[in-house]
C-alpha cells in the first residue's frame, strides 16, 4: 500500500484544534474523540461500514455549543478524503447506497466529481439526539462536501425515528464512499472521466 491513498490533516482555528487521518484501503480501524458523543458515535459507523481507517481528534468550544467542533470536523475530514484520492485515478468515482435501519431507510448517491455539491432531504422529527442538534447533521455533510469536492445526494425515503434515520444516512454514505472510492482494476490509474481530468477540491469554508 501507498501514501497516495491516505489523508493527514491538522486544522487549528480559534475556536477549534482538529487533526485527521484517513486511510481508503482500510479495514474499519477507529480511533475517534472530537468532544461531541453522538457525532463520534456517526463516525464510528463511516469507519466500520466504509472499511476505512480513521483517527480523528478534535477539541473545541462545545462549552458554548457543538456547532464549531461538528463543522470543523467535517471540514478536516473533507480535506482529508481529498488528499487521500489525490487525483482521483483508477478510483470508481461513483457511489450509492440504501441503508435501512428498522422503519428507516435513507439513500445515498454520490460522485468524487471535484464538483461540491449537496442535495440533502432528511425529515428528521427531533431537534435533538441526546444533547446533539439534529441540524447539525446537514451542517456537517456541508462541510465534507465543499472540501472533498463531492457530488452527495441524500434522500430519506422512510423513518420515524431521529436516531434510526441519522445513523441509516451515515451508514449509506460510508457504503456507498467505499464504493466510490474503491479502485477500478479494469481501469488501471487511468482518471475516470472522459476529459481526462476530475477538479481537485479546494479548500472552502
Amino acid at each position: 500500500m501507498t501514501n497516495t491513498r491516505q489523508g493527514k490533516i491538522h486544522r487549528v482555528t480559534k475556536e477549534t484544534n482538529v487533526s485527521v487521518r484517513i486511510n481508503l484501503d482500510g479495514t474499519g480501524k477507529c480511533k475517534i474523540s472530537s468532544g461531541v458523543p453522538f457525532l463520534d458515535h456517526m463516525l464510528h459507523q463511516l469507519s466500520s461500514h466504509g472499511l476505512f481507517d480513521l483517527e480523528i481528534d478534535a477539541k473545541g468550544d462545545t462549552h458554548i455549543d457543538d456547532h464549531h467542533t461538528n463543522e470543523d470536523v467535517g471540514i478536516a475530514l473533507g480535506q482529508a478524503l481529498s488528499q487521500a484520492l489525490g487525483d482521483r485515478s483508477g478510483i470508481n468515482r461513483f457511489g450509492h447506497f440504501s441503508a435501512p435501519l428498522d422503519e428507516a431507510l435513507v439513500q445515498v448517491v454520490m460522485d468524487c466529481s471535484g464538483r461540491p455539491h449537496l442535495t440533502y432531504n432528511l425529515d428528521i422529527p427531533s431537534q435533538r439526539i441526546g444533547c446533539y442538534e439534529t441540524e447539525l447533521v446537514k451542517e456537517f455533510f456541508i462541510a465534507v462536501v465543499n472540501n472533498s469536492g463531492l457530488t452527495l445526494h441524500i434522500r430519506q425515503l422512510d423513518g420515524k425515528n431521529s436516531h434510526h434515520i441519522v445513523e441509516a444516512c451515515f451508514k449509506a454514505f460510508a457504503r456507498a464512499l467505499r464504493m466510490a472510492t474503491e479502485l477500478d482494476p479494469r481501469r488501471g490509474k487511468v482518471i475516470p472521466s472522459s476529459k481526462g481530468i476530475l477538479e481537485q477540491a479546494g479548500t472552502v469554508e
